[in-house]
């Protein structure tokens, strides 16, 4: 059955930072587009960043140049560095999965959830 976990959430001042990890396991991790998604509450699930399966980033606007998104084939990790964090960032953050994807920063064309970890900072 696969199945991703989300670590690292946590509560942060604005301006620090925080490292989120995806654990991959039950399916060959190297041949997934691999996104990170938040949603706040009261609104709808965003695609934030993703890495495809040829090196390849997509960020949304709002994060470019303070969030990095990275894999760890060893591990079959996917890391989300997120740096210069604002009280707008604060969301519960998703790791999904999908075999592939046109629109990476799109829900709709990831199938595989984890379960979420909290993102919360204090202005």
């Amino acid at each position: 059955q696969p199945q991703l976990v989300e670590s690292g959430g946590g509560s942060v001042q604005a301006g620090e930072s925080l490292r989120l990890s995806c654990t991959v396991s039950g399916y060959f991790f190297n041949n997934y587009y691999m996104g990170w998604f938040r949603q706040a509450p009261g609104k709808g699930r965003e695609g934030v960043a993703a890495a495809g399966v040829d090196g390849s980033t997509t960020y949304a606007d709002s994060v470019k140049g303070r969030f990095t998104v990275s894999k760890d084939y060893a591990t079959k990790t996917v890391y989300l560095e997120m740096n210069n964090l604002k009280s707008d960032d604060t969301a519960m953050y998703y790791c999904a999965a999908a075999p592939w994807s046109i629109q990476p920063l799109d829900t709709l064309e990831y199938g595989i959830w984890g379960q979420g970890t909290q993102v919360t900072v204090s202005s």
